[in-house]
């Protein structure tokens, strides 16, 4: 084990000696601070990632219960909108998703969170706005493996001309609405 002399005083004129430095510990402990730093910032994005507006909060239903209208909402992430079968149905936060398949169902219930529509299914232009609106299951699009669904065909082509500040006001308003 060998120790330097080393100057840990800002402009001082002599050395100081500082036993901490060129010690193992000291080596393994930097060697390590990448690896903690990506383990740090991967765990913050799945923490941002889970708290996007997918989280609780009040669901778009027909009057007959289901949300989406029923569409599955998985088949929305292959770019399909397909309805869902009354056979292939599950219940979760108070509304009755349907699928088109039993292995939709199945990848719903494994991780509902990845195929949930935003804002429980409003109109995605309506939440941008401050505004709860219903929603055509026709009118849909997946950005950055998130469901969004509009009003109307209009509106999601309206609601397309600036889809990143769009999300942004929506995700903004929507924490405003479910606090």
């Amino acid at each position: 084990k060998r120790n330097k002399l080393v100057d840990v005083g800002r402009g001082s004129p002599s050395p100081t000696f500082h036993p901490a430095v060129d010690t193992p510990e000291r080596a393994m402990m930097t060697r390590a601070l990448p690896a903690l730093l990506l383990i740090f910032t991967a765990g913050a994005v799945a923490l941002a990632q889970s708290t996007r507006p997918t989280d609780p909060g009040p669901v778009f239903k027909d009057p007959r219960g289901l949300a989406v209208r029923g569409y599955d909402v998985v088949a929305y992430h292959a770019g399909d909108a397909v309805e869902g079968k009354a056979d292939f149905a599950t219940v979760h936060a108070d509304a009755t998703y349907r699928f088109a398949s039993a292995g939709h169902l199945a990848a719903f219930r494994a991780d509902p969170a990845k195929y949930l529509p935003q804002y429980g299914g409003f109109c995605a232009l309506g939440m941008a706005g401050g505004n709860k609106a219903p929603t055509d299951p026709l009118a849909f699009k997946v950005v950055d493996g998130r469901l969004y669904l509009n009003y109307s065909p209009k509106v999601a082509e309206m609601w397309g001309k600036d889809v990143p500040g769009n999300i942004a006001k929506a995700d903004a308003n929507w924490k405003k609405l479910n606090p």
